[in-house]
């Protein structure tokens, strides 16, 4: 008798997840605009229970929600000198859960219209090129969840990841050929592979808790939401973090819209000092971060046309 597949955990079980980024700038004068995403996103399985911001200049700041990707975008004008921001938030992820033989791939003339501009080509993801080499390695496979996976677990073979190994113009058919990159780079050959198949796929961004400790000090992580079934699923093209400990920042066609700061002005930046635990959640218990077989999302289900 077949084994049946494992059921997803409680939704009543959530993970709290605390942590803090600092951000260090050295801005020539007269000074010059920032466009940061670094707040944490409110979806419907991912809220934030308290946030606050610290900036060491007085300065008028302005955040903007996009009403769609719920991304939030703070904006604000420096003065030259040094400026330094910390964001802290506290954020519960009540993962929505679903086994992946249940989840379909979705035909483009039933996609709700907030979906249809990931089928696209875009600046990172040259889906139009890769079409040949994905119908020759997945066009045989059947239109699934598990297609997505086994797009996955083709770019995690194919790639290595290597720090500093790429550079802000490395494209999805750079990392092709030179098989090497980091988290982003992964991400958008994932996603130009699954728009090439017809597949909706997105770039996403935030900070994970997890990651393997071997690649450093804690980052900004960059992943992949496929939309299949009736909403995003996240993936973690690069493997090297639990996707069940991403807590998400911004979405985007990729790289280009979803930078966690863009910068408009002659600036000397550090790294990013980031720091993440996990807490005991409202029921007082501590829930950590695991892989699991079934299918993670903390995005809401998207009313098809």
């Amino acid at each position: 008798m077949k084994d049946s597949p494992p059921e997803p955990p409680e939704s009543a079980i959530m993970i709290r997840l605390k942590f803090s980024i600092e951000l260090h700038y050295d801005i020539a004068p007269p000074g010059c605009d920032f466009i940061f995403s670094i707040h944490a996103a409110q979806t419907p399985h991912q809220t934030v229970v308290s946030e606050s911001l610290a900036i060491s200049q007085d300065l008028q700041q302005t955040l903007y929600t996009d009403p769609v990707t719920h991304t939030r975008f703070l904006r604000l004008k420096a003065n030259g000198g040094a400026l330094q921001l910390r964001y802290d938030a506290t954020v519960d992820l009540d993962h929505y859960t679903a086994q992946p033989q249940d989840l379909a791939e979705v035909a483009i003339a039933n996609l709700p219209g907030p979906v249809l501009p990931y089928i696209y080509p875009s600046r990172y993801c040259q889906s139009d090129r890769l079409q040949h080499l994905a119908f020759k390695e997945f066009g045989h496979l059947p239109q699934n969840y598990a297609r997505v996976q086994a797009i996955r677990d083709w770019v995690l073979n194919r790639v290595t990841f290597r720090s500093n190994s790429s550079t802000g113009n490395t494209t999805a058919v750079d990392t092709l050929v030179e098989e090497v990159g980091v988290c982003r780079d992964f991400a958008h050959l994932m996603i130009a592979l699954c728009r090439a198949l017809n597949i909706p796929a997105r770039f996403a961004t935030g900070i994970d808790y997890g990651a393997d400790p071997v690649l450093g000090p804690t980052d900004f992580h960059a992943y992949v939401e496929v939309y299949v079934g009736d909403r995003w699923y996240i993936f973690d093209a690069s493997g090297v973090a639990i996707p069940m400990g991403f807590v998400r920042f911004g979405t985007g066609r990729d790289a280009a819209d979803s930078a966690f700061a863009t910068i408009f002005g002659g600036v000397i930046g550090s790294a990013p000092v980031i720091q993440i635990q996990a807490i005991p959640n409202a029921q007082g218990v501590l829930v950590l971060p695991q892989h699991v077989p079934y299918a993670l999302s903390t995005d809401g289900q998207l009313i098809r046309n």
